[in-house]
């Protein structure tokens, strides 16, 4: 069916905006959401942090972040105190894999690289972490949290064989991708924060898939500007769309029609997250602030009715770090 037909029903993605009315935070909270450490522009960037030795290893960790991965930023900034120094290093490990298919020419040079965070991660496991930053930062949080390496090998593994610049042949080959990368880091997280529940790795696995569907969705424009295509191609031929479409930025109604099916596909995975709501352990929803992110996206491109090259889906929501803080004041995800 047409996306023009669905979008007019109660379809998937009919997303309702979290109403801010039944529960009003108290006005020192609003003022408190600022003042958390980086939600203001600040002058530094991560080539000031190059050199470890100018900042420390977490506060490099902290700005490859903030660089790389503001959303990521933003909700490891109000995990506690006692695991966000972790988070950070977790997430700057993640961040240094991700960069790694856009920072090389040659594949050769990409599995070098990944060689080296293979090494790294048995050298973190035989307390021999290399001086590098990160992996510093990630020795710390392995034997603060006794992290599983099954999952960042896991994540490493699937970076790995990324490399490739092959679209995902359907809709369940990037849930996967999403599986092992997305989901093994909120896996991570749950561990930082000392939550061993069933109900709550159910809850990031539908999570972790949300966000590595709606990552594609959004790296497409950049993708294509490289002539690049990354979409499921089953969902592609399914509505006659070929990655030409794409690569000319054709805003056809069969091109929309894609992106409704990919962005209703993330939709629903965030649906059954928070259907474990009432069973997932409250110590866990901390890990779980991105849906705040994801949700805004997904309503964003409806707005635009799924053009997925609108100018608006570009820009930064300066509200965020407040919509972020107040979730987790109000114990939701």
């Amino acid at each position: 069916m047409a996306a023009s037909v669905l979008r007019s029903a109660c379809g998937p993605l009919r997303l309702g905006v979290a109403c801010l009315c039944r529960r009003r935070p108290p006005r020192s909270l609003w003022a408190r959401a600022w003042r958390l450490p980086g939600l203001v522009g600040s002058a530094r960037s991560v080539a000031a942090a190059s050199g470890a030795g100018t900042l420390g290893s977490d506060r490099y960790c902290m700005e490859l972040l903030r660089k790389r991965d503001y959303e990521g930023y933003l909700c490891s900034l109000l995990l506690p105190a006692g695991s966000r120094s972790s988070a950070f290093a977790l997430r700057a490990f993640n961040v240094e894999l991700a960069q790694v298919k856009d920072s090389v020419s040659e594949k050769t040079i990409g599995l070098m690289r990944m060689e080296f965070w293979k090494k790294t991660v048995d050298d973190i496991y035989r307390d021999n972490p290399p001086q590098q930053p990160v992996a510093l930062e990630l020795w710390k949080a392995v034997k603060r949290h006794n992290l599983t390496k099954r999952w960042l090998m896991k994540i490493i593994d699937e970076r790995e064989k990324n490399l490739d610049d092959k679209a995902y042949r359907n809709i369940q080959e990037l849930e996967n991708y999403a599986e092992n990368t997305q989901s093994a880091l909120l896996y991570l997280t749950l561990e930082i924060l000392g939550v061993k529940d069933l109900h709550a790795d159910h809850a990031a696995s539908h999570i972790g898939k949300a966000q590595g569907i709606v990552t594609c969705l959004r790296a497409t424009p950049y993708h294509g500007s490289r002539r690049r295509v990354f979409l499921p191609m089953d969902i592609c031929m399914l509505h006659g769309v070929s990655q030409e479409d794409f690569l000319r930025k054709n805003q056809d109604k069969n091109v929309r029609d894609v992106i409704y099916d990919i962005a209703s596909q993330a939709h629903l995975h965030l649906k059954h997250a928070r259907s474990f709501h009432k069973s997932v352990p409250v110590k866990a929803f901390p890990a779980f602030l991105q849906t705040v992110a994801l949700e805004d996206y997904l309503k964003k491109i409806q707005r635009v009715d799924f053009d997925i090259f609108h100018p608006s889906l570009q820009q930064k929501n300066s509200l965020l770090p407040l919509s972020l803080y107040i979730q987790s004041w109000r114990n939701r995800y």
